[in-house]
């Protein structure tokens, strides 16, 4: 669930941002084959943005437990980076879908540029309605992606149709931390009107799984490993002139109105981990 005081986003114009973001993107050489967040395992780590991203395409893989038999669907796949990696770790085979069509050519420009193209196939669809038989994926993967989606219930209820049983989801959302503030931090608010998304009710998680039709396997608070580090590495970064392209803020995965350093030190926007499966 979402509080009801929360905009919610509209498939159609989500995908229409995204569309800008990843014109902008290949247009000003900011191109990343990720368009989500990082994972640090330790508080000590040094690994750079760009290897924190592919970490958490590890993590995801690990908790997927997909080998070459497997079908993956990739809700919500951005450009394909991670769907193309659980190929390359696994040899599974992947279906991704993205609202927006910009992403969409990437991700099967970059499938035929890794030759798997036979392997990763991604299409245009709104994850609100799944255009697939019953029991069709053995895993599905969201990474940030149920955030920029109009209603939760509706999104996991199709999950747990396509999924077999015993299949497993994982996915990350994000949420707002207890102690709620009494005047919600401004970057917050930034990141859910410039990103067309909404923060998850962690309080309700588990029912909202249940209520899916699945069974909850692990639900793991990761702010600090992923979303509080990313914003501090990208504060950072903005401060250093020579920085590479592909990290320049004013592109990353955002537009003018949101930059992830607008929530450095805001420890209350939390990124929640969670793994599931079909009974």
């Amino acid at each position: 669930m979402t509080d009801p005081a929360q905009t919610l986003p509209v498939p159609g114009a989500v995908g229409k941002l995204y569309d800008r973001l990843t014109l902008n993107a290949m247009n000003d050489g900011t191109f990343n084959t990720n368009v989500h967040i990082g994972y640090w395992d330790t508080p000590d780590s040094e690994a750079s943005i760009e290897a924190a991203m592919d970490r958490l395409t590890d993590v995801f893989i690990e908790r997927l437990k997909v080998d070459g038999s497997s079908h993956v669907l990739d809700l919500g796949c951005g450009v394909g980076g991670p769907g193309l990696r659980v190929v390359a770790h696994t040899g599974a085979r992947v279906t991704g879908i993205s609202i927006s069509e910009e992403q969409i050519k990437a991700a099967n420009r970059l499938a035929a540029e890794a030759g798997a193209a036979d392997q990763a196939v991604f299409r245009h669809a709104d994850a609100m309605k799944l255009d697939f038989p019953d029991g069709t994926f053995d895993a599905v993967m969201a990474l940030e992606s149920l955030c920029h989606m109009p209603d939760r219930q509706q999104v996991l209820t199709e999950v747990c149709r396509v999924l077999r049983p015993g299949g497993r989801l994982v996915l990350t959302d994000v949420f707002e931390r207890f102690p709620r503030k009494e005047v919600r931090h401004p970057g917050i608010d930034k990141f859910c009107s410039g990103l067309m998304s909404t923060t998850a009710d962690i309080d309700d998680y588990v029912a909202l799984l249940h209520r899916s039709g699945l069974r909850l396997r692990e639900i793991l608070d990761v702010t600090e490993q992923t979303t509080l580090r990313l914003a501090e590495e990208i504060a950072k970064l903005s401060a250093v002139e020579d920085r590479p392209a592909a990290l320049d803020e004013s592109n990353f995965f955002t537009d003018d109105a949101f930059r992830p350093s607008d929530l450095a030190g805001v420890d209350d926007f939390g990124c929640l981990l969670a793994t599931a499966e079909r009974p």
